[in-house]
């Protein structure tokens, strides 16, 4: 930044917000402190940040974002009372220990999303709610000026991911979705090898993740006061309230109920199909498998995608992703790197090799994004793109046939049936998009 200018942080996201010329905004690199860290920026650099959700993923992001300097949270929004509470605490008993008077009072709290939304104050919001709510959160806030992490998968159907990739391109916003293996260098340095020719010609790619999600149908218990049910279930059908289909437990509860998510297949899917297309160039609009087909125990023991390239991709037991070329091997995961032969662990990459977009960290990406008004590492895009082959998977699954994915017209191709599932009707008063 010039010194003669005394534009701000602040004031840099308030120009984005208002012009297009915000799009061509000289690069202006945000760096946070590091976590735990009493170092806090003046007001007026810090990023002011709504959250949207923050039970599970939304309080560890909570819990993260609080302990950043760079970053002031002044709002939550939860449709569970309790848990908004017991965020708006945690968060200013941490803003607390950094002031001169010891005590922090200023995080408000609000049952709708859409109030805190309204507030001009907010530059960024963190959505990590239910899955049947993630399209509908984010476009709001992509029409309210707001930039926007959104939590994986990026949507409940494949026409919403459009939906969000249509607003945000509008609007003009940064969004990055949470599929935050884009920036660990693991990832990256596998994708480098394989992108740059270190195993020969790509042929096939195995995926390891769980199951998609199912028809449920749970008894009704009495509604926990504090709770609102029915904006908990938002556009999605009406149930009768369960403690399991509220729970965010990973072994059961609404990841692996079909009208709030897509399962493990949506969930996993968009960490590690994520991956696999980055490490096949085969991530964004435009590209994508065009054959799907479900497991028959003949022909296709696994779900398995064909991508116009010829590469096929399986869903079955691999560790995290295994890419398999004509003269080697690439397997990884979290933590976890292993190559055939092993010595392509060791390469060092050439100037004129494949070198994809180097993450600081997801959410240092995102932020730094929002100066720069560049797309991040898992631009809407990019989680449209994985999102949409994680649901096709499902679609497959569900019909127990074959389909053909037309991945320039983004339309299922000779079944009606399939195609009814691209979207579905959103419920009574929530049909907000």
């Amino acid at each position: 930044m010039h010194h003669g200018t005394r534009m701000t942080r602040r004031g840099l996201l308030r120009r984005a917000a208002g012009t297009a010329a915000a799009a061509v905004a000289a690069p202006y690199v945000l760096t946070s402190p590091a976590m735990g860290s009493s170092d806090v920026a003046p007001a007026s650099e810090r990023i002011t940040m709504g959250f949207i959700g923050i039970g599970n993923m939304g309080g560890g992001h909570l819990g993260e974002v609080a302990n950043d300097g760079s970053v002031q949270i002044v709002a939550i929004s939860d449709v569970k009372a309790h848990v908004a509470r017991e965020g708006k605490r945690r968060v200013e008993d941490t803003y607390a220990k950094t002031r001169a008077a010891g005590s922090y009072k200023g995080v408000d709290l609000y049952n709708d999303f859409r109030d805190l939304l309204a507030r001009p104050d907010i530059d960024c919001v963190l959505i990590a709610v239910p899955d049947q709510w993630h399209a509908t959160c984010a476009i709001l806030a992509a029409r309210a000026g707001k930039d926007i992490y959104c939590e994986k998968p990026l949507s409940l159907t494949i026409r919403e991911a459009e939906q969000m990739v249509e607003a945000v391109r509008r609007y003009g916003r940064v969004l990055q979705t949470g599929s935050q293996q884009r920036s660990e260098g693991n990832f990256r340095f596998a994708c480098e090898l394989v992108r740059s020719g270190y195993i020969g010609e790509l042929k096939k790619v195995n995926v390891g993740i769980g199951e998609p999600s199912g028809d449920k149908f749970l008894p009704e218990e009495p509604i926990p006061s504090g709770v609102d049910w029915d904006r908990w279930l938002g556009p999605s059908p009406w149930h009768p309230y369960n403690s399991e289909r509220i729970s965010g437990d990973y072994s059961g509860g609404w990841r692996h109920i079909r009208d709030t998510s897509g399962g493990m297949t949506t969930d996993w899917g968009a960490h590690h199909y994520d991956i696999a297309q980055w490490g096949m160039g085969m991530d964004g609009f435009g590209k994508g498998p065009v054959e799907i087909y479900p497991a028959d125990g003949k022909d296709f023991l696994h779900v398995t995608f064909r991508y116009p390239n010829g590469i096929v991709m399986e869903k079955d037991n691999a560790n995290g992703i295994l890419f398999q070329g004509t003269e080697g091997k690439v397997e990884v995961n979290r933590g976890y790197l292993q190559t055939w032969p092993e010595s392509l662990m060791k390469v060092q990459l050439k100037p004129s090799d494949v070198h994809l977009y180097e993450s600081p960290g997801h959410k240092q990406d995102w932020y730094n994004c929002m100066q720069t008004r560049q797309r991040p590492i898992c631009d809407v895009e990019i989680g449209a793109s994985t999102v949409t082959t994680c649901h096709l998977s499902n679609i497959a699954f569900w019909l127990n046939r074959p389909i053909k994915w037309d991945p320039v017209k983004r339309q299922i191709l000779g079944d009606d049936e399939a195609a009814r599932w691209l979207d579905r009707p959103k419920r009574g008063p929530y049909c907000w998009i």
